[in-house]
């Protein structure tokens, strides 16, 4: 299993009028820590995308545990559990400064080839880094 983590502080425009981390903002919040994890490999969205390669998020599922507050330091824990074929399924964990697990989510990403628009395998340079987390399984 892939595993990363993340830190993140909370901005006072990330909030709502009741002083908790706006709802939608979460999503924003898992692409940060998805980018770093990737990019934690040696590789880098941006690198994908110019071999060719699109990540679209074809679902994502949140489940809101506690709130966040602004000027907390979150802690996202970012994994993945299998090795990814043509989707590749990362799920999320995000811990407030005690430690609190406040909220879960799950994204599926796709691979698609970014001149036919059509999805295909995972990238044999992404695919060679994940290897070796689950070398076990």
């Amino acid at each position: 299993m892939f595993t990363y983590h993340h830190k993140l502080r909370v901005l006072y425009g990330d909030t709502d009028q009741m002083g908790y981390v706006y709802y939608g903002n979460y999503g924003y919040y898992y692409e940060q820590a998805r980018s770093e994890a990737i990019r934690s490999i040696g590789i880098s969205y941006k690198q994908l995308e110019d071999e060719g390669t699109m990540m679209p998020i074809i679902r994502m599922n949140i489940k809101y545990i506690a709130p966040a507050y602004y000027d907390e330091l979150l802690t996202i824990k970012t994994f993945v559990t299998h090795l990814p074929n043509r989707i590749i399924v990362f799920n999320y964990e995000v811990f407030n400064e005690k430690n609190e697990l406040i909220n879960e989510g799950e994204t599926h990403l796709a691979f698609v080839d970014a001149a036919t628009k059509r999805i295909k395998a995972a990238p044999p340079v992404l695919m060679d880094k994940m290897k070796t987390y689950f070398v076990n399984d």
